[in-house]
């Protein structure tokens, strides 16, 4: 009895997190350097995703909301004024457009999130470290670009064989 997918030597959960951690630095990166076997299971999980978002890529709605944001002076602080002997940040209520998922953009969404693993793009200080959404980064980056194309969003390129084990290396990078 044959299996569909190669099995990497690995149990089913390690196989499943090398499989989730490789896709996820490919949508982020836009390329990654890999064996040949792993290159065409990473491949076969990430069409599927850019094929999602290209399907759900114009299902929202535009929505605007009333947001209350804090109120900052000149150099970008928060205003702080005095209430009751405290100090409390004083806030304004503005407008502002979002986009909205229809049930099926959303449920995309969801479905691509649980393949992918969180990313955080870190910054000089602490404080600059911010979680980057991978999903917006497809509907909104990715999907517009491969949208009139029919499947093969990502390429292999044979590198060679790796010094250590002698491992046909590739590099797998979107189209």
């Amino acid at each position: 009895m044959a299996t569909h997918y190669r099995k990497l030597s690995r149990t089913s959960s390690q196989r499943k997190a090398l499989l989730r951690s490789q896709v996820t630095q490919l949508i982020w990166h836009g390329r990654i350097t890999t064996t040949e076997a792993k290159a065409k299971e990473v491949q076969k999980i990430a069409e599927k995703l850019i094929a999602l978002a290209i399907k759900e890529k114009d299902n929202f709605d535009e929505v605007t909301v009333q947001a209350k944001v804090p109120k900052k002076d000149a150099d970008g602080h928060r205003v702080k004024v005095e209430k009751d002997g405290k100090k409390v940040t004083e806030y304004v209520t503005e407008e502002k457009k979002i986009k909205k998922d229809q049930p099926s953009r959303l449920h995309a969404r969801r479905q691509i999130l649980s393949v992918l693993y969180d990313v955080t793009e870190n910054g000089k200080k602490k404080a600059d470290t911010k979680k980057v959404d991978l999903a917006a980064k497809l509907f909104d980056e990715i999907a517009p670009k491969y949208a009139g194309r029919n499947g093969g969003y990502t390429r292999i390129i044979k590198v060679g064989q790796r010094k250590g084990d002698g491992a046909l290396e590739v590099v797998l990078e979107l189209v």
